[in-house]
């Protein structure tokens, strides 16, 4: 009886396995997709008010004119919507929305101070009571996150692509360079929002990627 149990649930799993490599990415692009589309949409509509902000924007963004950041902002939702639509170029535009949701998290809803993680997370709300509202753009990056990693699944222009140019990716890799590519990607956000982590993180990045040269497998 066990036996056939896992041998059901073995089948089951291999057949969602299946299928959500098709749909599962799906998902999570078509809404990142509409998020970033709507928010493109008001700022190419409306008024500039990133002066207002300039000094909270992280470093390097916080030397552009704020003209510029804000075309690049406006572009950057509206391509990359597109992009998530389409499944094209799908791990570059989710790491560039990624990093640009960051400096939109650091600069407009983050609490403006705080001591310890739990008043931090004081902030994890979406209406702003005075402890920031970052709930919804941390979301927006933990979904982003899986486009990063997997791509845009196979029911994309990407794959399309890949699998018309033969570039298919044939077998996962998780060597010293992988996780140091790894920790690099999730990093890059972090030192925006918690630089101490961000910082561990960026470290452990080079070590792994030392280690994977002085010790190759």
């Amino acid at each position: 009886m066990a036996h056939d149990s896992s041998t059901r649930w073995l089948a089951l799993s291999e057949r969602l396995e299946g299928t959500g490599r098709w749909l599962a990415p799906l998902g999570l692009r078509l809404l990142l997709a509409w998020e970033f589309w709507e928010a493109g949409v008001q700022k190419l509509r409306g008024e500039n008010w990133f002066a207002g902000i300039q000094d909270k924007f992280p470093a390097p963004f916080n030397l552009a004119p704020t003209d510029l950041s804000w075309t690049l902002a406006t572009w950057a939702e509206l391509l990359g919507a597109v992009a998530l639509l389409l499944g094209l170029g799908t791990r570059f535009f989710a790491f560039a929305l990624l990093v640009l949701t960051a400096v939109a998290t650091v600069s407009v809803h983050w609490p403006a101070d705080w001591g310890s993680l739990s008043e931090l997370w004081r902030g994890y709300a979406i209406t702003d009571k005075g402890f920031g509202n970052f709930k919804l753009p941390l979301l927006f990056m933990a979904m982003l996150l899986p486009l990063v990693f997997h791509g845009a699944g196979r029911f994309s222009l990407d794959a399309l692509l890949a699998a018309g140019t033969d570039t298919t990716p044939r077998r996962p890799v998780a060597d010293p360079a992988a996780w140091a590519l790894a920790l690099a990607v999730v990093a890059m956000p972090a030192l925006m929002l918690v630089p101490v982590a961000g910082l561990v993180l960026a470290i452990l990045s080079v070590l792994l990627l030392a280690a994977g040269r002085l010790w190759p497998a």
